[in-house]
């Protein structure tokens, strides 16, 4: 027998025999052997997955975030979907607190719309179910520019917001007025807001697939997102982080919201579709909470709490999340993309949501979180 193919057979054996170690929790999710994430990370191309992973430790009073990141490009586009409502609540709440007329509970319509609502619970229902409707009147209530600048100067990344959700209105750059109540028998009328057109965006992958539907019509050529909005992976993290860890930042770079805003933020956020008033049996408690319970229909654990913000359309899944567990002291953030298309077509509904999608991010959460229940801190 040949001494060299020898000496490699018993390294490999060696190798295989002895436990790999990894420094962080997004290096040894990765290197699961679960068939969810294999299926992904043996064929990564097409998936497009972008992630990064905060690890949380505390030394004393200090608490110190170590980000860890794979396949992260801010020029490697990426339809964000719904993740684009945290951004608008966000927005909302900080314009809310510029105004002596205004506040959470402050009730309105949109010109032309019968649904009467307030501030507060459209937000609610922004994080519970993520409600296209509800983030569209924020929208009205902001306007594009006035949302993008408010989360710009923050200093968080890059980020344009340029259309509404699911409705034919959706890229009208100028907004809706609001009727608002100012008492129970008397209202006012916004003046509507006019921002300026959006520019296509100069990006990586701006252009995917090999074809899209539009109005029952097929095309053979790739989808277009260059006028969609764009909020990269870095960016939603960035935002989540100053809503979870504000006193980690300048006062410049904090949202100017108030303690009580942000206290209903991050109940709004961390709230299950039945505890914001929604039937269990439809909107089970995984709903929108992807990571670790988005394959799953099973009531969550009391002791864990997600607050987070979900986003999928175009074949794009998207999660950002902050995971607690106040039972076992762990607590880590996470933010992935992937998209599956195995067709590359948009538009047809025929995107692998179920079978590939939610279970790589339902398992790559419990992977980390199981790593980080055995880390030393």
């Amino acid at each position: 027998m040949n001494k060299g193919l020898f000496l490699l057979g018993s390294l490999l054996v060696f190798s295989c025999s002895k436990k790999m170690t990894y420094d962080n929790a997004l290096d040894a999710a990765l290197a699961s052997q679960d068939e969810r994430i294999r299926r992904v990370l043996d064929s990564i191309g097409p998936y497009e997955v972008q992630i990064r992973y905060t690890q949380i430790d505390r030394d004393g009073d200090s608490l110190i975030l170590t980000d860890y990141d794979f396949q992260i490009d801010d020029g490697n586009y990426f339809y964000p979907a719904s993740t684009v409502k945290f951004p608008a609540a966000v927005a909302t709440l900080e314009k809310l607190n510029e105004l002596d007329t205004l506040h959470l509970d402050s009730r309105f319509y949109i010109e032309g719309d019968s649904v009467e609502t307030s501030f507060r619970e459209a937000i609610k229902e922004i994080f519970a179910v993520s409600d296209n409707a509800a983030n569209n009147r924020l929208v009205e209530f902001l306007g594009f520019d006035d949302l993008n600048t408010r989360i710009k100067n923050t200093k968080v990344g890059p980020i344009r917001i340029s259309h509404r959700l699911s409705t034919a209105n959706a890229d009208d750059v100028t907004t809706k007025p609001l009727v608002i109540y100012e008492n129970d028998s008397s209202t006012v009328v916004s003046t509507p807001i006019v921002s300026l057109p959006p520019q296509h965006l100069q990006l990586k992958t701006i252009k995917k697939g090999e074809g899209f539907y539009a109005e029952d019509s097929l095309y053979g050529e790739p989808f277009d997102f260059g006028l969609k909005n764009h909020y990269p992976v870095k960016t939603q993290h960035e935002v989540l982080k100053r809503i979870i860890f504000p006193d980690r930042f300048p006062v410049g770079e904090r949202f100017k919201i108030s303690p009580d805003q942000h206290r209903f933020l991050l109940q709004s956020m961390s709230a299950l579709p039945y505890q914001a008033g929604y039937d269990r049996e439809e909107y089970y408690d995984g709903y929108v909470k992807f990571f670790m319970f988005g394959d799953s229909e099973e009531p969550m654990p009391e002791h864990i709490k997600i607050f987070n913000k979900v986003g999928y359309a175009y074949g794009t899944l998207t999660d950002c999340a902050y995971i607690q567990d106040t039972q076992n002291d762990v607590a880590f953030m996470i933010t992935a993309t992937i998209l599956v298309n195995k067709d590359g077509i948009f538009n047809d509904d025929n995107y692998e949501y179920d079978e590939i999608g939610i279970p790589f991010l339902a398992q790559l959460g419990r992977e980390i979180h199981n790593f980080e229940l055995k880390r030393k801190k």
